[in-house]
């Protein structure tokens, strides 16, 4: 699947994203015991702020009007309005960069990177989906449209590495049972999360499917939960208390 433009329209589709996409602490160690000793990080495609630390001085780039206003709603830094793949800031201007589910967004994922490269003293530090274990998870047999999305959109790690500089750690990041951040492995024993439109609407790879495929695969599921075949094949997931899907850290360290 070839996917033209892979920016999925959060001014129109993202009005209550931040409802659903939050913080999980669990998830935020990582990435807080990622930055080290940096006091100031740049945080860019930032969204509504998650995973935004809190003790530390952050500068936040984000595009959407709608993501921006949902920062100040939740008492975040303001955003700068601006774009990974021209950042304007002066060579080494912070400690540490970020950038956390959002480089599968970026139309120039090359300059993107350098970008925050460039701009950073430290580690570069992107969380983001291995395409190649994508179909680990569970919804590869409901949504194998949805996943051939997802797989189309998110840059392979080894590209990702190769551009920001291959001297790179990858983490494998867990997933709690009860996750507080809506993406889709999240809801890994929770299947009925994804029969609520509005979580839907909080995962962008949904917006690239038309409305008559995204009901069909919808009620793939729904029927197997009313029927008992999803808890007969997968209800074990139920009772993980973590779940080791896609979701990955890089840690770019210094130039």
């Amino acid at each position: 699947m070839k996917i033209e433009s892979p920016g999925f329209n959060y001014d129109e589709h993202g009005k209550k994203y931040s409802n659903y996409r939050q913080t999980d602490p669990r998830i935020e160690k990582y990435i807080s015991e990622a930055l080290g000793t940096a006091k100031t990080v740049l945080n860019v495609g930032a969204g509504a702020g998650s995973y935004e630390p809190t003790d530390r001085y952050v500068v936040a780039v984000e595009p959407s009007s709608s993501m921006r206003l949902q920062r100040v709603k939740a008492n975040k830094v303001p955003a700068v309005i601006g774009t990974a793949d021209s950042l304007p800031f002066d060579d080494d201007s912070f400690d540490a960069a970020m950038a956390t589910l959002t480089v599968h967004h970026w139309p120039d994922l090359e300059t993107g990177l350098k970008e925050l490269r460039r701009v950073t003293k430290g580690q570069v530090i992107i969380m983001t989906y291995d395409p190649d274990a994508l179909d680990v998870f569970w919804n590869s047999y409901y949504f194998s449209e949805l996943i051939e999305v997802e797989r189309a959109r998110y840059p392979k790690i080894g590209r990702i590495t190769k551009i920001l500089g291959e001297d790179a750690d990858i983490k494998e990041i867990p997933i709690p049972l009860d996750c507080q951040d809506g993406f889709q492995e999240a809801f890994y024993g929770r299947p009925e999360a994804f029969l609520e439109k509005e979580v839907r609407l909080s995962q962008s790879a949904w917006g690239f499917l038309t409305e008559e495929l995204e009901e069909e695969l919808v009620n793939r599921l729904k029927d197997d939960l009313h029927s008992g075949k999803w808890d007969e094949k997968f209800g074990f997931h139920r009772e993980m208390p973590f779940y080791n899907g896609a979701l990955r850290l890089i840690i770019s360290s210094n130039k």
